[in-house]
């Protein structure tokens, strides 16, 4: 591989930057040339050296502000000029984070590059949000599937994500929430089904509502809920009731919520 300089795809976990891996913490406090997502929160952006150049590719639904054949080939560009180079991505590169595909590239023109895991929002978002993916009375295994829609239509094996005793967590699906609940409810969980959607998880301005699939867009809509969200399906939302932590936690006499 090339030696004139080198990438690190950095996860950046869901937002609150105590999360970061002491590995992640030291790249951004040294880094040189920084190309970041929308969704790495500003509290992160502030770690990263005054010095550095910050260049934003981030993505919003139908706002691309680089294509993701560009980023790739920046990435590429930058490794070849012998800068080293920091690439964030929220949450983990590897959990929908395109960090697959950007390597890819990397690998293929010969230029070094290290992966340096995150906690991916599903972790956060049902930690912060008190809802254990798994539980031995009610979940014995959990799956994460993306909410977008392609070419119009949701591209999601149904079968897969409605078996008894399973975790469905969404990533990217709030502009389809209620969609993904009809969906769910057609092919086969009732429609009581426990249900949550998570804002901005982890940070101060985290919200949660739990309802079931049948009332949770109508909720969410209630409650102005907005992206960036996370969405958990299954018998352990009931947890959260007596689990919920991170919002009250100014109560039981801890740290108060950062961002």
């Amino acid at each position: 591989m090339s030696g004139r300089g080198e990438v690190f795809l950095v996860g950046t976990g869901p937002g609150d930057p105590d999360l970061l891996t002491v590995k992640a913490h030291r790249l951004i406090r040294e880094a040189e040339v920084v190309l970041y997502d929308n969704l790495v929160s500003e509290e992160i952006m502030a770690l990263v050296p005054p010095a550095a150049e910050r260049i934003y590719v981030g993505k919003k639904r139908a706002d691309h502000a680089m294509r993701q054949e560009a980023i790739n080939e920046l990435l590429v560009s930058l490794a070849h000029m012998g800068r080293r180079v920091l690439r964030l991505k929220a949450g983990d590169p590897f959990v929908f984070g395109r960090g697959g595909e950007e390597i890819e590239t990397l690998s293929a023109s010969g230029v070094r590059f290290e992966v340096v895991p995150g906690i991916t929002a599903a972790l956060g978002a049902a930690a912060y949000a008190g809802i254990p993916l798994t539980h031995r009375d009610h979940a014995q295994s959990c799956v994460f599937v993306t909410g977008n829609t392609q070419d119009g239509e949701l591209n999601v094996d149904w079968a897969a994500i409605v078996r008894p005793r399973q975790t469905v967590v969404i990533y990217m699906g709030f502009q389809n929430l209620d969609e993904l609940c009809r969906e769910l409810v057609a092919h086969g969980l009732p429609p009581r089904t426990p249900a949550a959607m998570v804002q901005q998880a982890t940070t101060s301005a985290q919200r949660v509502v739990s309802a079931d699939l049948a009332t949770l867009a109508q909720r969410a809509r209630e409650a102005g809920l907005k992206p960036p969200t996370l969405i958990i399906v299954g018998e352990v939302v009931r947890l959260r009731e007596r689990l919920e932590w991170f919002e009250h936690r100014d109560e039981a006499g801890g740290e108060p919520p950062r961002g």
